[in-house]
C-alpha cells in the first residue's frame, strides 16, 4: 500500500481524533501526491514513520486524504460493521424509521450519506474512495433494512467538485417520486428524485419540534420553505395559517402536496419569489406575523465569503423582524459551517437594537441525533437556530 508521510507536527490534529489530512500537511518530497489514484487507499505515517492509520486519498483536493481506520487496513467488513453500528444507534434514539441513517465522518464512513424514509432509502456518495464500496453499501443496507427501494442520488455538487460522474437512479426495488415518512408525528411526503439533496432536511427536526409547541392559533411565515418542513408542521400543530415562501415554484407545489396530505390546504398560502424581495414587499404592505421562520441556505459557503455572508444574515434578520407582531417569535437559523452561533446571536441583537425592540432568546438548538457531531471534527457541527421573542 502506498504511504503518505506528514510534515513534522502535522499529526497532532489526527492524534486528537480528526480525520482529515490537508495537502499542505504532506511531506511531498518523501511521499509525492502526484500519481496517486483518486480513491485509492494509503497508509498515513508521521514524520518519524509511525503508522497513524489508513485513508482514502484524492491528490487533486485540498483535503487530500480522509482517515478510515487507525489500523493498517480498511475492508468491506469494516463498511458492513459501521453500517450496522449506525443503524443500531438510530434505532436506539428514534421510534419511527425516518432519519439520517448515515452521516459521513460522524459514522466513520467518510463521503457516505444515507437517509431513511420508512421503507425507502436514499444514498449519496461524495468521494472516489467510498464510491468503490457503493455496491457493498447497497447490499448491506438491503440485508439490514429490507427496504422496498433504494435511490442513488449521486447528482450533487460534491461529486462534481471531485470530478465524479453524476447519477440519479433506482438501484434496488422501486422508489416513488414522493415517498411517505414521518417527522415529529406529522405524516409527510419527500420529493426524493427531484428535491434538494436527498429530498428532505432532517437536521432541523428537533428545532421544528421546539417551534411546534408555540404555534397554536398563530399566523406563521415560513421563509425559504422548500417542501414546507416548518410551515406544514406548524399547521399540524394548530397554527391558524401559514405562508410558505420559496424561489422555486416546484418547492411550493410540494408544500401544497404536503398540506393536502394532511387535509389543511385551506390554511396554507404559498408565495413564489426571492425571500428578500418578498420580505420588502410585505414590509411595504405592513403585513404582520406572529411567528417567522428564517431558515436560509448557507450564505457563507467558504471562509472567504464570511464578511459578505455575515452582512446578508444581518440584513435578512432585520427585514424579518419588521414583519413580526408585538410579542412575536422569530426562529433565526443558519446552516453555514463558517458562521458561529454567537455571530448569529449578534445579528439578532443588532437588528433588534436598530428597530428599537427588546429581544429575548428563549431557546437555541442545533442538529438532531441523526446528525451526530464528531467531537474532534468541528465541521460536523454546522447547524444553529435561535428562538427569539421580540417585545
Amino acid at each position: 500500500m502506498a504511504e503518505l508521510i506528514l510534515n513534522r507536527g502535522a499529526e497532532r490534529r489526527l492524534k486528537r481524533g480528526h480525520l482529515w489530512i490537508y495537502s499542505n500537511e504532506v511531506d511531498t518530497k518523501r511521499s509525492p501526491l502526484k500519481g496517486m489514484a483518486p480513491g485509492s487507499q494509503c497508509q498515513i505515517r508521521d514524520s518519524q514513520g509511525k503508522l497513524l492509520g489508513t485513508a482514502f486519498v484524492n491528490p487533486s483536493q485540498l483535503i487530500c486524504a480522509r482517515l478510515l481506520s487507525r489500523k493498517d487496513s480498511f475492508t468491506e467488513v469494516d463498511v458492513s460493521e459501521r453500517l450496522l453500528s449506525a443503524l443500531k444507534q438510530r434505532q436506539r434514539y428514534f421510534d419511527h424509521p425516518s432519519y439520517r441513517l448515515v452521516y459521513g465522518d460522524s459514522d466513520a464512513l467518510p463521503g457516505l450519506v444515507v437517509d431513511r424514509f420508512g421503507d425507502h432509502l436514499v444514498v449519496q456518495v461524495s468521494n472516489w474512495g467510498m464510491d468503490q464500496y457503493q455496491q457493498v453499501v447497497v447490499d448491506k443496507l438491503i440485508e439490514l433494512v429490507q427496504p422496498k427501494g433504494i435511490l442513488l442520488r449521486n447528482d450533487h455538487q460534491g461529486r462534481a467538485i471531485e470530478g465524479m460522474p453524476l447519477v440519479n437512479e433506482v438501484v434496488y426495488g422501486e422508489v416513488p417520486e414522493l415517498v411517505p415518512f414521518e417527522e415529529n408525528g406529522v405524516p409527510l411526503l419527500a420529493p426524493v428524485h427531484q428535491g434538494q439533496k436527498t429530498g428532505w432536511f432532517y437536521d432541523h427536526r428537533e428545532n421544528r419540534r421546539q417551534l411546534n409547541r408555540w404555534v397554536q392559533e398563530k399566523r406563521v411565515l415560513d421563509l425559504f420553505s422548500y417542501a414546507g418542513g416548518w410551515g406544514i408542521q406548524a399547521l399540524a400543530n394548530g397554527a391558524s395559517s401559514a405562508v410558505c415562501v420559496d424561489a422555486s415554484q416546484q418547492a411550493l407545489d410540494w408544500c401544497k402536496v404536503n398540506a393536502e396530505h394532511n387535509n389543511f390546504s385551506d390554511r396554507l398560502t404559498s408565495v413564489q419569489g426571492k425571500a428578500l424581495d418578498v420580505l420588502k414587499a410585505m414590509v411595504s404592505e405592513k403585513e404582520r406575523f406572529d411567528v417567522i421562520v428564517l431558515d436560509p441556505p448557507a450564505f457563507i459557503k467558504r471562509r472567504k465569503d464570511h464578511k459578505a455572508g455575515l452582512a446578508a444574515y444581518h440584513h435578512i434578520n432585520e427585514l424579518a423582524m419588521r414583519l413580526l407582531s408585538r410579542d412575536g417569535l422569530l426562529v433565526s437559523a443558519s446552516c453555514s459551517m463558517h458562521l458561529q452561533s454567537d455571530e448569529l446571536v449578534d445579528c439578532v441583537r443588532g437588528a433588534a437594537h436598530r428597530l428599537g425592540r427588546r429581544a429575548s432568546i428563549l431557546a437555541s438548538g442545533g442538529q438532531g441525533a441523526d446528525h451526530p457531531v464528531h467531537p474532534a471534527i468541528p465541521e460536523t457541527n454546522y447547524l444553529k437556530a435561535h428562538f427569539v421573542h421580540l417585545g
